[in-house]
């Protein structure tokens, strides 16, 4: 089940491997969080299942302590704790005391966020913040590099708020991760595999100049649309090598109003930041070449069912969720307040970027171009 889980598969998939309802998987999943629990070793000094049998039976004939204890080599002293823990001589029974010694060994391990309260008060502050769990770990590891205690790992901050018995973060802070979910996911999930549509004349993302691949040079581009309610939608633009993110409102999502929109904004960018657009097999870009002759900037798209290959604009949507959940009307969202929220993101630190802010790598850049 949880090689599975970590996999990507979903409830249903894993469910049906155990011809059990997803409902039952989930159950189990959801009380660790989603997160595995690391595997428990008994120690080599405690009691093993033949000990204790050889003590229940020595047990009933009548044996003393001291004799018992002789036989497997043990003190006498952990005989009577042993017999004491566990029904005394007359109710000594092996499998019994086997299972609960297994129950009461379970302690885990004291987080650090419990033992310093300090530290997991500027970890909440940063969650209330909308950082993510590795973007705080790499500030903290950047600000406090000479002070350990003030270090904590993005996988600790993650179990802390997903493993509740830990207590070391409140479970109101998850609805400030960018995905409020009960538990976690394998990064290898996804829902989107559907294929959304024709264009003709399309050139395919593996045609892209190698220099956008490997994000050698800045300017080339990734979008989509983000949908809402009431059929709603805005355009989001990420630039690859900075991840500097971009939004645009539009009133429809037909090709001539999406396109129209990318035309008004690739004007307001210096030529040397807008060399190529990736995008999805979305239809509002059937008329991507009107597109290509008025900006002269080159267009490529993803293969059917492979949107994961415009992977900076992908984990951008995600991101934007945590500011546009998803069932809202986006319609509601003037231009100046889709800005502020790509300020808000663009300001945030990336791992991928050694911690900087997308921000101030794309300054770096429009300043290199001056």
């Amino acid at each position: 089940m949880w090689e599975r889980w970590r996999k990507g598969d979903t409830l249903h998939q894993i469910a049906r491997l155990f011809d059990r309802y997803h409902s039952s998987v989930q159950r189990i999943l959801a009380e660790s969080g989603g997160i595995q629990p690391a595997p428990r070793h008994r120690s080599r000094l405690a009691l093993t299942l033949a000990e204790r049998e050889e003590i229940s039976r020595s047990v009933v004939v009548g044996l003393s302590i001291r004799s018992i204890a002789f036989r497997p080599g043990r003190a006498p002293s952990t005989l009577s704790r042993e017999l004491r823990r566990n029904g005394g001589i007359q109710g000594y029974r092996a499998n019994q005391a086997d299972e609960l010694a297994w129950v009461r060994a379970h302690r885990p391990k004291t987080c650090k966020l419990i033992r310093n309260r300090t530290l997991a008060q500027v970890v909440a502050v940063k969650l209330t913040k909308q950082w993510s769990p590795e973007q705080i770990a790499g500030w903290l590891k950047h600000v406090y590099a000479v002070n350990t205690d003030y270090q904590v790992s993005h996988e600790t901050i993650y179990r802390s708020l997903y493993v509740q018995a830990r207590g070391a973060l409140k479970k109101e802070l998850l609805q400030h991760l960018r995905r409020c979910r009960i538990m976690r996911h394998s990064r290898n999930y996804s829902a989107k595999t559907d294929e959304r549509g024709r264009i003709r004349d399309a050139v395919s993302i593996s045609e892209r100049p190698a220099n956008a691949e490997d994000r050698a040079i800045p300017g080339h581009w990734e979008g989509d649309l983000l949908f809402g309610s009431a059929n709603s939608q805005i355009v989001t633009l990420v630039e690859r090598q900075t991840r500097f993110v971009m939004l645009l409102k539009v009133s429809g999502k037909d090709t001539e109003t999406v396109v129209n929109a990318l035309i008004r904004h690739a004007g307001k960018l210096p030529q040397e930041l807008y060399k190529s657009l990736t995008w999805d097999r979305g239809k509002e870009l059937a008329d991507h070449q009107r597109f290509t002759v008025s900006t002269d900037i080159k267009v490529y798209f993803c293969d059917p069912q492979n949107p994961w290959r415009r992977g900076s604009n992908e984990n951008t949507n995600g991101l934007l969720r945590q500011y546009l959940p998803k069932g809202i009307d986006l319609s509601v969202y003037s231009q100046a307040k889709l800005n502020g929220i790509a300020r808000r993101l663009n300001e945030r630190p990336r791992k991928t970027l050694n911690f900087d802010t997308p921000a101030e790598r794309f300054h770096q850049t429009v300043a290199s171009t001056r």
